[in-house]
């Protein structure tokens, strides 16, 4: 039966039954190291299959909004959970890693990719574009769940870095997108400058602005019920950021900025945000992952497994390394240990999976082989640097 068939009330109920059940799960498997992505997204792969030749659930749509709304929400989580001051010590770095990190990455894995698959060289760059950021909610996600302190302000550097990336792979994804799909002007060098400095000044400025608006409104407001405190910040949230994203400006940066002021304020009601806002986004991930999952169909994943694995352990082993090695020639007396761990620990998580909806919407050749393939090039880095995040740390004395 497709989902379409469902009455609104029987969809609620499976959704509600089916977050449940990850959850129950999730509670034992956390002490295994088991990320939740691979639970909820597990769920929703195990029930999308489609083997039975109607699939449960074949919406991109709906799936690229509710991912998108999703990923708003964990973002500004983990902005409101950073400390200003630890990212006024990471923000050089961070940009650098973020911008000129994320153009390397996707060439040289680009590049790669066309030499070892079937895949066409525009149908190559978009998948390195689609995977060339770092994604902030695996990154804020594990290194939470690990309760991971690193010294030199590494894990604020590999925040800072995943909250700040999507512009640049947003905007390669896109042009290299329309390119492909003949659906646009080739853009000049100046117009795909104007356009990236555009998502990032919007981007910050409606951040800043309302961000700073709502702080001193938190200040200032004495509301009669504490409860409307998180429903305030909340509405404010959306207001900022889906207002970037009317102004051309990134929402990913506004919703990080937004959440930055808003969690090193000191008003009243504070610690209650913060415990509405760490059940929002948990309900976000849960919903953002089984969806995912639902979209994905084992039987498509299957044709490209093997034709994934090169690529994915290219990413891990050099073109992530080779990146950032070139990004720290600007820097003196940075510590080799910490070069090494943010080379290897280029954690991808949904933003990929989200930025391939693009291509698959828009029609371009190739784009279901290319939305599948991210999906092991996510699995590998989960697995693989998800593991390597404790021992390494260890290894090279980073740990605090």
């Amino acid at each position: 039966m497709a989902y379409t068939d469902l009455s609104l009330d029987s969809g609620i109920i499976l959704i509600s039954i089916l977050v449940v059940f990850g959850i129950l799960i999730y509670n034992p498997a956390k002490f295994l190291g088991i990320p939740s992505f691979i639970i909820f997204m597990g769920i929703g792969l195990f029930l999308g299959n489609g083997d039975l030749g109607d699939p449960v659930f074949d919406d991109p749509q709906l799936t690229e909004l509710l991912s998108g709304l999703a990923l708003n929400i964990i973002i500004f989580d983990g902005g409101f959970n950073t400390s200003i001051e630890n990212v006024k010590t990471a923000y050089k770095e961070g940009m650098i890693l973020s911008t000129v990190g994320v153009l390397i990455t996707a060439a040289l894995l680009g590049g790669f990719t066309w030499l070892v698959t079937d895949l066409p060289l525009m149908s190559a760059l978009i998948f390195g574009a689609v995977v060339s950021s770092t994604d902030a909610a695996a990154v804020f996600g594990i290194l939470e769940a690990r309760k991971l302190k690193l010294k030199h302000k590494t894990g604020t550097i590999l925040e800072f870095e995943s909250a700040t990336n999507d512009p640049m792979a947003l905007v390669l994804v896109t042009v290299l997108t329309s390119l492909s799909a003949g659906s646009g002007e080739m853009l000049s060098v100046y117009d795909l400058i104007w356009t990236f400095i555009k998502l990032i000044v919007v981007g910050l400025a409606i951040g800043i602005g309302l961000g700073l608006l709502t702080k001193i409104a938190l200040d200032k407001i004495s509301f009669q019920e504490n409860g409307l405190i998180p429903i305030f910040t909340l509405c404010m949230f959306f207001i900022a950021t889906y207002g970037s994203k009317l102004l051309d400006g990134n929402i990913l940066i506004s919703s990080y900025v937004f959440g930055l002021i808003i969690g090193n304020g000191t008003y009243k009601g504070r610690e209650l945000n913060q415990s509405f806002n760490n059940s929002i986004s948990w309900m976000a991930q849960a919903l953002m992952f089984l969806f995912l999952g639902l979209q994905i169909f084992p039987d498509q994943l299957i044709r490209v497994f093997f034709i994934s694995f090169l690529p994915a352990i290219f990413l891990i082993l050099a073109a992530r390394p080779l990146a950032t090695y070139l990004c720290y020639l600007p820097f003196k007396n940075i510590p080799y240990q910490k070069k090494l761990f943010i080379a290897m620990i280029g954690l991808k998580g949904a933003t990929p999976i989200v930025f391939a909806f693009i291509p698959l919407v828009k029609g371009v050749p190739n784009s279901p082989e290319i939305f599948n393939m991210v999906f092991y090039i996510v699995m590998y880095s989960i697995i693989i640097q998800g593991a390597l995040l404790d021992p390494l740390a260890k290894k090279l004395s980073l740990k605090i």
